[in-house]
């Protein structure tokens, strides 16, 4: 069949693209922006399209042709998310009917059956209204509604591994009480590729969980189990209400409370599966569904082997077409700041490269770390993302990645260079170029640009910093943080090269006594001494 993929960037979606590809579908992915989908490795098994569940034209043209429309989308953080949902929702189901889609399928919240819509939160509320639309369109739909997924890199899965792992006495709300069926990612999306067999007479919902039914504080007590941690003390506090946990689980989890905040509603009823009924029309994978011991070890081989398929911070961050690039031309209009460094190095392209790929994350960024920090703590304080993101692989960044409180807008290395027309930049032959957009919450918008040139003696680093500010208080904010660019891009740009240099001398890159070496050397203790054969639960 051919099928049409919104949410192709995200967590579930790009993850179900290329099973559907794998499976002799055609598969059209709708993306707001193709350039995300450049390095993906299944790029070239699907057809990619631009288009936006906003935009009635876009989405029309995508649906032509199309037997299936998979509506993977949420606006979990933006203002007013309800609306944006419910038009989105109207738009791409009036265009499935007019292009004759003889099946929708979507991904949906559980939520108790029977309870009255004003008693759900507003998210859930929202995502069941999403369904019905579908439910009314004329399309023939299947709504699948899961709990808690869990999976690798999946918003629900962090959150219960850092509160479990970062916590071992925990302050217990009232909602770590009610019981979840949670379901494995692998089943999933086994339930989505095997939707479009269904036949085309069934247009309903259907619960969707995995074997075991548990409180969430059972959960996090199975994780610390399946993680060989030691047992976790559980302190009840009746008044810690789910706006207050979000506020929790934004200071301890890379999960920011825009995200926090739908996934503890979805928490504050007890979310059981009503119904199996999808057995009658899809059979239960070979083996059987996967019980939640089994998940958490899966998802935690994953994480450990570097082999995490996307993350749920790898969604599509929504910029307005109006945003401006760091590429414009400076008669674009406004007031732009920059910061630029420039600095020669011994070392090759491919050593400079190498370092400047491979900055974030554990790694950290070369420079100021007590800076870094503070800065990161200040923005979960606000409800941001701060830095605990991390990155998706730990040595290599494709467009699209979150990379602590950065997202990675363009890559450009030696196998992409021929593509620097299409992107609107100027590279010098042999150039390459990582630039990344800030996430955190400022006054202004924000890029770093990294670039590395080869020269006759080695290769040449070049970093900009560019800050469009909003207002008086983006001035302020320019000016006040602007002391503090000698240590942060000034370290950054001289560690990096000297990082890059101890690289070619065939030395570890961090020196001996360094702090990073410090943290990794502390790290590697603490990983040695927990380090035992991990218990496989039933």
């Amino acid at each position: 069949m051919r099928c049409v993929v919104t949410g192709a960037t995200g967590y579930i979606g790009g993850r179900l693209a290329p099973r559907l590809a794998a499976e002799g579908h055609d598969v059209r992915c709708v993306v707001r922006s193709p350039g995300k989908m450049r390095d993906v490795p299944w790029a070239a098994d699907v057809e990619v399209v631009e288009g936006d569940v906003l935009d009635e034209e876009s989405m029309r043209r995508a649906c032509q042709g199309a037997d299936v429309l998979y509506y993977l989308v949420h606006s979990l953080s933006e203002q007013g998310f309800a609306a944006v949902d419910r038009r989105a929702a109207m738009i791409s189901a009036q265009a499935a009917r007019e292009a004759g889609v003889s099946r929708i399928v979507y991904l949906g919240g559980m939520h108790p059956e029977g309870l009255d819509p004003n008693d759900l939160s507003e998210h859930l509320a929202s995502r069941a209204e999403v369904g019905e639309i579908f439910l009314r369109s004329g399309v023939p739909t299947v709504v699948l509604q899961a709990a808690v997924i869990l999976g690798s890199g999946s918003a629900s899965f962090e959150m219960l591994r850092y509160l479990t792992e970062r916590l071992p006495v925990m302050l217990t709300p009232s909602w770590v009480h009610h019981r979840v069926q949670p379901i494995a990612i692998r089943d999933v999306l086994h339930y989505l590729v095997r939707a479009v067999t269904v036949p085309a007479e069934v247009n309903r919902t259907f619960d969707i969980g995995g074997p075991d039914v548990l409180t969430y504080l059972q959960m996090m007590e199975g994780f610390a189990e399946v993680a060989e941690l030691p047992k976790r003390t559980m302190l009840p506090v009746p008044v810690l209400t789910p706006r207050l946990s979000s506020h929790w689980v934004n200071l301890v989890t890379p999960v920011p409370r825009s995200t926090a905040v739908p996934l503890i509603d979805s928490l504050i009823h007890e979310v059981v599966a009503q119904e199996h009924d999808i057995d009658r029309f899809v059979a239960q994978p070979e083996g059987g569904l996967t019980g939640f011991h089994r998940a958490v070890e899966l998802a935690l081989q994953r994480i450990s082997s570097g082999q995490v398929e996307t993350r749920w911070s790898g969604a599509n961050a929504g910029y307005a077409p109006s945003d401006p690039l760091p590429s414009d031309p400076e008669w674009a209009g406004g007031t732009v700041y920059t910061d630029v460094r420039e600095r020669p190095s011994s070392a090759s392209v491919e050593h400079v490269w190498d370092v400047v790929t491979g900055i974030g994350g554990e790694r950290g960024w070369y420079s100021f770390p007590l800076g870094w920090w503070a800065r990161g703590v200040m923005d979960r304080l606000v409800g941001g993302v701060g830095l605990r993101r991390g990155r998706r692989d730990a040595d290599s960044l494709k467009v699209g990645d979150a990379l602590d409180w950065w997202r990675v807008e363009e890559c450009l290395d030696e196998r992409s260079t021929d593509r620097r027309d299409a992107v609107g930049l100027e590279l010098a032959e042999g150039e390459r170029l990582l630039r990344l957009r800030a996430e955190m919450k400022a006054p202004g918008l924000a890029w770093l640009e990294l670039r590395v040139a080869p020269t006759e003696d080695g290769s040449t680093y070049r970093q900009r910093a560019i800050f469009f500010p909003h207002g008086l208080a983006g001035h302020a904010y320019w000016w006040v943080i602007a002391p503090f660019h000698v240590l942060v891009f000034g370290g950054m740009e001289r560690r990096i090269v000297a990082a890059a240099e101890r690289v070619e001398r065939g030395e570890d890159p961090e020196p001996p006594h360094g702090l990073l070496a410090r943290l990794k050397d502390r790290r590697a203790r603490r990983d040695a001494e927990r380090a035992r054969p991990v218990r496989v639960g039933a």
